[in-house]
């Protein structure tokens, strides 16, 4: 006889969240935290937070040019919104982690180059941003769960970090690893997660034009909860592609299995492009919700950026390239 020993993420069907509940703004955060991903037991992280009561830290104000080539097409997401619900489960399975993140200390802050690379080792922030000229995109942002935000983003091309970690011949994709602190990120001690977060772009996608290191937003740097003080922006794709606190980059000709696929591949791919008639194992990705409003609109294509980026995937129609 056969046996089924249910992995700690693994939930029974009847456990899985309703589509209703994963769109409505209070079932969003209430899911995260009680199976929205097969969370196996409650996170140490005391949440909800109250993020009115949270005092964040000051964040400075970055000189940038405008880049106007991305058009999002819709209204930003008001600052308030977009920096207080957020998706960082080293801080907590919550979306008001935004005082748990409040103990991450992005200030001296290096990042590795590592694998194939000409220049393996760290370099400062101060130095990588001392080589490059910062610009503000608006870029659309979609999450995996259906909801979706537009956001005043401040860096630089992908494609400026990668050229930093000079790459060898023959590398075929680049793999992001973020901060893991157990010291200050109660998250990682839910075991059942592969820590720490990784995720792989190939090196074409990374030097597509509308892939992006971001420092900041809405003018200043990042907050602690979205990333500081750097994180990866993807926008035709889900947002979990998007690596928060990047610590390390690594050049390889192996494709890498990142963090959620690791977790649960039938669910979340390498890909992740995102694709309104590809559903969710367990809720639509036809329509998304608008934060701020909760307006409910229709998802689009490539989020919108086909023209940029469809190109790329020519010759992978045998890929499962939509989450």
């Amino acid at each position: 006889m056969l046996f089924h020993r249910r992995r700690g993420w693994e939930i029974p069907e009847r456990l899985a969240t309703p589509e209703s509940v994963v769109v409505s703004r209070r079932g969003l955060g209430i899911a995260a935290g009680a199976g929205l991903l097969a969370a196996a037991g409650p996170a140490r992280a005391q949440w909800p937070f109250s993020a009115a009561k949270v005092v964040e830290a000051p964040r400075a104000p970055l000189v940038s040019t405008k880049n106007e080539k991305f058009t999002p097409g819709r209204a930003l997401t008001d600052e308030a919104e977009a920096t207080s619900y957020n998706n960082f489960y080293e801080f907590g399975m919550s979306k008001s982690v935004i005082a748990a993140a409040q103990a991450l200390k992005p200030d001296p802050w290096s990042v590795e180059f590592a694998g194939m690379t000409g220049k393996p080792g760290k370099i400062g922030l101060e130095d990588i941003l001392k080589r490059v000229s910062l610009e503000e995109r608006v870029y659309r942002h979609r999450c995996v769960e259906a909801w979706a935000m537009t956001v005043p983003w401040v860096g630089f091309p992908l494609s400026e970090l990668v050229k930093m970690g000079e790459p060898k011949a023959g590398t075929k994709y680049v793999v992001f690893t973020t901060l893991a602190d157990d010291k200050t990120m109660p998250g990682l001690h839910q075991s059942f997660y592969p820590w720490p977060y990784t995720e792989g772009v190939t090196m074409a996608e990374a030097g597509n034009d509308l892939s992006f290191i971001a420092v900041g937003m809405y003018g200043k740097t990042l907050p602690k909860q979205n990333g500081a003080p750097m994180r990866l922006v993807l926008p035709w794709k889900y947002g979990f592609k998007s690596a928060k606190s990047i610590v390390k980059v690594t050049f390889t000709d192996k494709r890498p299995v990142s963090f959620w696929e690791a977790l649960q591949d039938s669910e979340y791919g390498f890909w992740a492009n995102v694709n309104p008639e590809v559903p969710h194992p367990r809720w639509s990705q036809a329509r998304e919700r608008l934060l701020g409003s909760d307006e409910m609109v229709k998802t689009q294509i490539w989020n919108g950026y086909g023209e940029f980026v469809a190109a790329m995937y020519d010759d992978l129609k045998k890929e499962r390239l939509f989450a």
